[in-house]
């Protein structure tokens, strides 16, 4: 309760200093999630936007959220888009389900001058796609059960006659982590459940979660080998799309002529410590301020570190990412 107050007050106090922010151009873009999830929107990103750099917040000292309560994922997104903040990020995204489903409207309204960007799972492409009206969402409880997706659901799928099915797997996310083994129990029943999917007559998947569309292309060789009428839908692209008309709009696209080295760079925070999470991150903001002169296409923070980590990232983001770790 004490580390929720402090950080709810540190809210209140850049809320008010929120007036008068001004955006550089040239700073960073701010991305958020509970792991890794969220690097699936960030490729996306980098494909759309690549004279950008981004900074990437990992709190895995915390993953998943989309087990925890609605209070307790508010309380962390605050936390995190406040330090993402102090890192001076123009604009942030929310790239993490479970953390928009519950936290987005209040984090907008504490960084009124701020752009942020949340994410709703592609429903409605999928339910103008399916022709058997009948489509599932494959996401956290957090997702399933919060606002975002059921008010989509009811001023869209009802309207339309779509059946949204919803379907939730724990381990979904711990998987994704662990590297997505193939042997595993949870890849077992991901194809298991698309026959399950097929067999009610599904044709539309949409994946509702960041870490999810790491597991698509497992999907889709599924599909094609049961011979599945299935498509499979994820709102990275669309997400994408959206933030590069806002900083169209706001007039915050990068210089063109400030270029890196052409790697993706990844510095590493290690913070073990949960009892210290508030005084490591203003640490973090002290000490690390990313300077908008330095081009570094990615830069990723996590606030719990261990030896997979850095190998998860090459496999999720490429083998050509060069990783720096920054030990504090």
């Amino acid at each position: 309760m004490k580390t929720a107050a402090i950080w709810q007050a540190a809210a209140h106090e850049v809320a008010a200093e929120a007036t008068t922010y001004h955006a550089d151009p040239n700073a960073p873009i701010g991305l958020f999630d509970s792991g890794v999830g969220g690097l699936s929107v960030y490729l996306h990103l980098a494909e759309q936007l690549p004279a950008e750099r981004y900074v990437y917040y990992a709190d895995t000292l915390h993953v998943p959220y989309g087990n925890r309560d609605s209070t307790d994922i508010e309380r962390l997104t605050l936390r995190a888009i406040e330090w993402l903040y102090q890192q001076g990020c123009k604009l942030i995204v929310i790239a993490c389900n479970s953390a928009s489903a519950y936290a987005l409207e209040t984090a907008r309204r504490c960084y009124p001058q701020l752009p942020i960007v949340g994410l709703v799972p592609a429903l409605k492409p999928a339910v103008l796609a399916s022709n058997t009206h009948h489509v599932a969402v494959l996401a956290t409880k957090a997702t399933l059960n919060g606002a975002l997706l059921n008010k989509v659901i009811d001023a869209f799928a009802l309207p339309n006659n779509v059946e949204v099915t919803k379907y939730f797997d724990p381990l979904l996310v711990p998987w994704v982590e662990a590297g997505m083994p193939e042997a595993d129990e949870t890849a077992r029943r991901l194809r298991q459940q698309l026959t399950v999917f097929a067999q009610a007559g599904i044709d539309q998947l949409v994946l509702g979660c960041t870490h999810y569309p790491f597991f698509k292309g497992f999907l889709l060789e599924e599909i094609a080998r049961q011979q599945l009428s299935i498509q499979v839908l994820d709102s990275g692209q669309a997400i994408a799309e959206r933030v590069k008309q806002l900083l169209l709009s706001n007039q915050l696209l990068a210089s063109a002529n400030i270029k890196g080295n052409g790697n993706n760079h990844i510095n590493e925070y290690c913070n073990d410590d949960s009892e210290n999470d508030n005084n490591a991150h203003r640490a973090i903001a002290t000490n690390h301020q990313i300077s908008p002169s330095i081009r570094l296409p990615l830069t990723f923070y996590a606030s719990k570190y261990d030896d997979t980590l850095g190998a998860l990232i090459k496999q999720l983001v490429g083998q050509e990412t060069v990783l720096q770790y920054a030990f504090k």
